[in-house]
């Protein structure tokens, strides 16, 4: 249901069609989106797996795979949480349980067969992290912006486990807007660069209208609340290190990503760290922001098509 203005943009119109499905994984039901189909699939481009990042959904990557050449059997889960799928009974949301998802979900719809895997930001770390655990289930993989993330010193757990547990006792929440011109409009804001049409699609995915008649996100508030356990970079580099697939990883020219990932993590810090992936390349776009499959899904096409299909 669209409540938007008559001004309002007409939302984007999708070029390929997504098919929806739901599956037990885990004890939530998890939804998925598919684009193609298996009969697609073949040893030189088998199914292409694409991971969304934190506060967003799998449909968001509809512009790209419309900007794809429409051959590949692609397929995005909603992560737990987020879009359609169920959300936890737990507090907290923690990613030993996003690589935990994946593997049960590729055991569902692609069991014994590797895959080319495409990860944006959170789900560019799940999707490197799960590179190293998995090694033989990932032919290619790309990383949109997902750099890792801040460890910051062991003298912070004090402090981290007592806001954890301060959230507990005053849980967040999440403001609902009047109508999904509204949630367009807080999606522009967030990123000028999307389009308005695009963010009219966009909106009808990333909120759902309630018994109240407001939209409300279709992201669990407990996204937001801190992590009690410091993340560990030792850890994430070991699994860095055991990757055995080809990586590209691409940027926004003008990402804001690092700058906001200060000061435990600097983007000396980064380089750093990528130099542990043993076959990386990289790559950015021009006009481009944090966002890359919504700010430029064409360009981010090209480089994509290009890595995954080289032989």
């Amino acid at each position: 249901m669209n409540n938007a203005a008559q001004n309002d943009p007409e939302p984007y119109q999708p070029i390929h069609s997504a098919t929806a499905h739901t599956l037990p994984i885990r004890g939530l039901s998890y939804h998925v989106w598919s684009w193609g189909d298996a009969g697609l699939v073949r040893p030189d481009r088998p199914a292409t797996v694409l991971l969304h990042g934190w506060m967003d959904v799998g449909a968001s990557f509809q512009f790209l795979v419309d900007a794809l050449a429409g051959t590949r059997y692609l397929l995005a889960p909603d992560w737990r949480g987020f879009g359609r799928t169920s959300r936890t009974t737990a507090d907290s949301y923690w990613f030993a349980d996003y690589y935990a998802d994946l593997d049960a979900l590729l055991d569902q719809l692609l069991p014994d067969q590797p895959i080319d895997l495409v990860g944006h930001s959170m789900g560019g770390n799940v999707a490197t992290l799960y590179a190293g655990i998995r090694p033989s289930r990932i032919r290619r993989l790309v990383n949109l912006e997902g750099f890792g993330m801040p460890s910051p010193p062991s003298t912070e757990a004090p402090a981290r486990y007592a806001k954890w547990l301060d959230q507990l006792k005053h849980p967040r929440g999440l403001r609902p807007y009047p109508t999904l011109a509204a949630v367009a409009e807080r999606l522009r804001s967030n990123n000028p660069r999307l389009r308005a049409d695009r963010a009219a699609w966009l909106a009808q995915h990333w909120a759902a209208q309630g018994d109240d008649g407001q939209f409300h996100l279709r992201s669990d508030p407990a996204h937001k609340s801190v992590n009690p356990v410091l993340h560990r970079a030792e850890e994430s580099l070991a699994c860095w290190r055991a990757i055995t697939a080809p990586v590209l990883m691409i940027e926004g020219r003008q990402t804001l990503t690092p700058a906001q990932l200060s000061p435990h993590y600097t983007r000396e810090e980064i380089e750093a760290r990528l130099r542990h992936i043993p076959q990386l390349e990289r790559a950015w776009i021009d006009d481009c922001g944090h966002m890359l499959h919504h700010d430029q899904p064409e360009q981010l096409a090209t480089l994509i098509e290009h890595f995954l299909d080289r032989a």
